[in-house]
């Protein structure tokens, strides 16, 4: 068990090499989530993220506890294309690929 405090879970949002395409996600590993997501994209292309090869990453936000995190998902996966472009350009200007951060 996770000392009180410690708990850690990610929304993240994940596009592919041309930034056309956005997929909105939760995770408590955001290391393991990409490797799953990238399987997929090589692999079987079973999900959405797989099939239009999203494995980059252009915004992620932790929280501490997961309801806070599957409602911040929930709200921005009814989000229109716009104001999920307006999120990523607060955090992340340019738009890079985060990646290497984790």
């Amino acid at each position: 068990m996770k000392a009180l405090g410690t708990h850690n879970y990610y929304v993240y949002i994940i596009t592919n090499v041309n930034k056309n395409v956005f997929y909105a996600g939760v995770t408590n590993s955001i290391e393991n989530r990409l490797e799953q997501h990238k399987a997929d994209a090589y692999g079987e292309k079973r999900t959405f993220a797989g099939k239009y090869n999203c494995i980059y990453v252009l915004y992620v936000k932790r929280f501490q506890y997961i309801q806070d995190a599957i409602a911040r998902e929930k709200e921005i996966k009814g989000w229109t294309r716009a104001k999920k472009e307006t999120l990523i350009t607060s955090v992340n200007p340019k738009w890079d690929f985060l990646n290497l951060q984790w």
